[in-house]
């Protein structure tokens, strides 16, 4: 009895995050208009979109002729695209995630991003998994409880890198993190993605603290996950050389997704997460 009640503590302790976590992130979803449908383009489907001019090209039994009876002009009814696309999400969830000078770690701002993200894109008939063969890519209200439960794991390692396993050939990809480790992984994941046709954007998630450097005299700099660790007297010798380098990874970030056709954004903890929404919503779209 007492081992099945240890079980269940665990079970319950490991499951609290979640209702909070997606329910902010449902939230989060329903506070950005997207307008009537926002990933509308004509194509394949039975469901009527727009009346355009027929062009020469166009056959005679696709013409509208009770539109077309009201105009000089003859019209064609343009469908909706209805192929469902997929969308395979990576959300670092190393230990350096979990850094936070304020109320919000990254890590749970990468996750409400991500899984918002998700949301919206399961609404518009989008498939959405995760990278490494941890969720393929389903439809459905249910897929987004599958991503929380996913999203709200951690990893022991101090810094994450892209895993491309199971990205499908001419799908669309979502890489979030710091990309504050080696930037080889992230390098190899981009040729990886490229070569299979895959676009897509990479989010990255700072603490505003990791923007500004706002350290000076003795100061003890370690890892969140404790292999690193650095003592200096005059933290503030460092702020030159050390905003220097996180501009270099930003335009090494952005040169990569240049490259590979993607999308490259940073955000910070402190800004609007509905504005980071948007843009990641926006780089979906994007070819």
């Amino acid at each position: 009895m007492s081992d099945a009640l240890a079980l269940r503590a665990g079970a319950e302790r490991l499951a609290a995050p979640l209702p909070a976590l997606l329910a902010q992130a449902e939230h989060l979803a329903t506070t950005v208009i997207l307008g009537d449908h926002g990933r509308r383009r004509a194509g394949l489907g039975d469901t009527f979109w727009q009346y355009r001019p027929a062009q020469p090209h166009d056959e005679a039994r696709l013409i509208d002729w009770r539109r077309s009876a009201r105009s000089d002009t003859a019209f064609i009814q343009d469908k909706e695209w209805q192929i469902a696309q997929s969308v395979i999400l990576w959300v670092d969830r190393a230990a350096s995630m979990s850094f936070t000078s304020g109320d919000e770690t990254k890590a749970h701002r990468a996750s409400v991003l991500a899984l918002s993200l998700a949301i919206l894109l399961l609404r518009g008939g989008e498939r959405v998994g995760l990278t490494g063969l941890r969720l393929p890519p389903k439809r459905g209200e249910a897929q987004a409880l599958h991503l929380a439960e996913l999203l709200a794991e951690q990893s022991t390692d101090d810094y994450g890198s892209p895993d491309t396993d199971g990205m499908l050939p001419h799908s669309r990809a979502l890489f979030v993190s710091d990309f504050m480790g080696d930037i080889a992984g992230v390098e190899d994941a981009m040729l990886r993605a490229a070569d299979r046709g895959i676009g897509g954007a990479i989010l990255q998630v700072l603490d505003p603290q990791e923007e500004a450097f706002p350290f000076d005299g003795r100061t003890v700099f370690q890892s969140m996950g404790g292999s690193l660790t650095h003592e200096t007297q005059k933290a503030g010798d460092l702020k030159e050389r050390y905003l220097e380098r996180l501009a270099t990874r930003k335009d090494r970030l952005a040169h990569l997704a240049r490259v590979a056709g993607w999308q490259f954004h940073t955000h910070h903890t402190g800004q609007s997460a509905a504005s980071a929404l948007l843009w990641l919503y926006g780089a979906m779209e994007r070819r």
